[in-house]
């Protein structure tokens, strides 16, 4: 494993780095579901989960340009983008007009307990470092309603390296982790989630991707 920011400027070097690439990254994801059956599927999977339940609003945190709000937004649910990068949030805006996105980090999410009936975080736990993702799971535990699902989707393997150039060859300076379904999914459970489905695939999304179900446990009384 190559060495990692600092834990107090990985955050920051996350949202510059996304800044500086946020007109070339949504020019080149715009219409990747169109090579992802797989993926569109899970999206409807996850979409029939929410409204089997009654509906209600579903976040996409770490939304980047808004591709999977938008496309949730199709499927028939009440969709809104969360995001780090003011970039990502105005390529957003631009590109999805009249839908919600909002600035902000899924390590401090600020929306109130059990306030949505749903959450995706597609392909952005990558840059989170280890020693976040007990925080940031705890967020998504918190803000959920209890059997609210969510749908995660990360890199599959065992290392992680600095990525200093992308999309466009802009300069980036970001930890790209790549982790086992074995590992998500203890952190998962200490969360307090219940993992369904899980599985790996290869496709234009990832070389390697993972794609995981889950949903919030009640809390025990």
């Amino acid at each position: 494993m190559e060495n990692e920011p600092s834990t107090d400027s990985w955050l920051e070097d996350t949202r510059t780095s996304y800044d500086t690439v946020a007109a070339s990254y949504a020019d080149q994801v715009r219409n990747l579901l169109d090579e992802t059956p797989v993926e569109r599927a899970v999206l409807e999977l996850f979409a029939d989960l929410v409204s089997s339940r009654g509906g209600g609003s579903v976040a996409d945190v770490g939304c980047g340009p808004g591709r999977i709000t938008a496309h949730l937004r199709q499927l028939g649910v009440d969709a809104f983008g969360i995001d780090l990068s003011p970039g990502m949030i105005e390529m957003a805006r631009r590109d999805h007009p009249g839908l919600r996105f909002e600035l902000g980090s899924m390590t401090d999410l600020n929306l109130s307990d059990g306030s949505i009936a749903g959450l995706v975080a597609w392909y952005s736990l990558i840059h989170i470092p280890d020693t976040q993702i007990g925080t940031v799971f705890k967020h998504f535990h918190r803000v959920l309603q209890p059997g609210g699902p969510l749908l995660l989707s990360f890199h599959v393997g065992d290392t992680s390296k600095v990525k200093t150039e992308g999309y466009g060859g802009h300069p980036m300076k970001v930890m790209v982790h790549r982790r086992q379904h074995s590992q998500m999914i203890g952190w998962l459970d200490e969360a307090g989630f219940t993992v369904d489905e899980h599985r790996t695939l290869t496709s234009a999304e990832s070389p390697l991707g993972g794609i995981l179900l889950a949903r919030r446990r009640p809390d025990l009384q």
